[in-house]
C-alpha cells in the first residue's frame, strides 16, 4: 500500500484525479464525442467556479473570515458586467473584433474594479469590527448578503435579466465530431490566466512570501514587524474582485441573470473551497475542476443524482483528506 502511495505520489498525486476522473468518464459513457462535450463544458465550469473560490479560500486561510457574504460579489459582478455589455450593444453585437473584445474588457474590468471598491469598504465596515469571533461573522454576512440580493432588486428588478455575448465568442467550431463552443474555451484559458499570475504572485514576489507566511503563521509574521492588517484588506480586495470577475463570466455562460444568482452558487463555492483546502490557490484549482468535471459527467451519466453530485464529492473527499486535497497548512 505504502508504494502505491508512493507512485501515485511520484506521478503528480491528487492532482491527477480530475484526469482519473476524465478517463472513468469516458469508460462509462462510451461515446467520444458526448464525452468531449461534456469534459471540455466541466473544464470551463471549473474555471469560472476557481475564480470565485480562489479569494474566498485566501481569505478563510489567511484571515480565518467565514465570509457567506462573498457570493454577494458574485451577483454585482454578473448585472454589472450584463450592464455593461448592454449599454454597449453596438460594439457588442457589431463585426468588429476589436469592438468585440473592447466590449468584453470594459463587462469585466468594470465588474472587477466593482468587486475590489466592495471589498475594501465590505472589509472595513463589515468585516473589521467581527474579527475572531465566527458566529458574529456568520452572522453579519449572511446578513450583508440578503441586503445585497434586496439591493440587486432594487437596481435591476426581479425579472431575469438577459446577458448579450459579444459576436466574437457566439457560436462553435468543430473538432471532428464535436461541437466546441468558444465561449466555453475563452472562459477555460481566462482563468488559466488568472491562476499562473496568482501562482507566480504568490511564489515569485515579496507580497506573495508573506500571504504564504500569514497563511501558515499569521502571529510569526506580525512578529517580525509587518502590518498584518494591510495584509488583510489587499487579499480581501483581491478576493472580492475575482468573484466579481467569476460572476460577469458566469453571467455570459448562463445567458440569463437573476439576483438570487450569488445565493445559487454559494454552496457550491464553499464546497470547492472546502474540497480544495484553506488558503491554496492549487487547491481550489483542483476542486474547481473536480466540481466542474463531476457536475457535468454525473449530470448526463445519472440525471437523478446531479443535484447530491458535488456534496457526494466533498463527503469522500473529506473522507480520505480531511483537510482538503491540497491545503496550504494542515490544522
Amino acid at each position: 500500500m505504502k508504494s502505491l502511495s508512493a507512485t501515485f505520489t511520484r506521478f503528480g498525486g491528487v492532482m491527477l484525479l480530475p484526469l482519473i476522473v476524465a478517463l472513468v468518464a469516458f469508460v462509462l459513457i462510451g461515446r467520444p464525442s458526448s464525452w468531449m462535450t461534456l469534459t471540455i463544458a466541466g473544464l470551463a465550469m471549473g474555471m469560472m467556479i476557481f475564480l470565485m473560490a480562489s479569494g474566498l479560500s485566501l481569505i478563510f486561510g489567511l484571515m480565518d473570515v467565514l465570509n457567506f457574504g462573498h457570493s454577494a460579489f458574485v451577483s454585482f459582478g454578473a448585472f454589472i458586467g450584463a450592464t455593461v455589455l448592454a449599454a454597449l450593444g453596438i460594439w457588442v453585437s457589431g463585426d468588429s473584433a476589436f469592438l468585440n473584445i473592447a466590449a468584453l474588457a470594459a463587462a469585466i474590468g468594470a465588474a472587477t474594479a466593482f468587486g475590489a471598491l466592495a471589498g475594501w469598504f465590505f472589509e472595513r465596515v463589515i468585516i473589521k469590527p467581527v474579527y475572531a469571533d465566527h458566529l458574529r461573522q456568520i452572522l453579519i454576512t449572511v446578513g450583508a448578503l440578503i441586503v445585497a440580493e434586496e439591493i440587486l432588486l432594487v437596481i435591476w428588478g426581479g425579472t431575469p435579466m438577459p446577458v448579450p455575448r459579444p459576436a466574437i465568442l457566439t457560436g462553435s467550431f468543430l473538432i471532428g465530431d464535436v461541437a466546441v463552443e468558444i465561449y466555453r474555451i475563452f472562459a477555460f484559458l481566462l482563468g488559466l490566466i488568472v491562476y499562473v499570475i496568482l501562482h507566480l504572485t504568490l511564489n515569485r514576489t515579496r507580497i506573495g512570501l508573506l500571504i504564504r507566511a500569514g497563511v501558515e503563521n499569521r502571529e510569526m509574521v506580525e512578529a517580525m514587524g509587518f502590518r498584518i492588517d494591510r495584509l488583510f484588506i489587499g487579499v480581501f480586495m483581491a478576493g472580492s474582485a475575482l468573484a466579481a470577475m467569476g460572476g460577469a463570466m458566469w453571467a455570459g455562460y448562463q445567458g440569463l441573470i437573476t439576483p438570487a444568482l450569488g445565493s445559487e452558487l454559494m454552496v457550491m463555492v464553499f464546497i470547492v473551497v472546502i474540497i480544495g483546502g484553506l488558503g491554496s490557490i492549487q487547491g481550489s484549482l483542483l476542486g474547481a475542476l473536480m466540481v466542474g468535471l463531476t457536475t457535468n459527467y454525473v449530470a448526463f451519466l445519472f440525471p437523478k443524482l446531479a443535484l447530491a453530485s458535488t456534496m457526494i464529492l466533498m463527503m469522500i473527499v473529506l473522507l480520505w483528506r480531511p483537510w482538503g486535497l491540497r491545503p496550504a497548512v494542515k490544522g
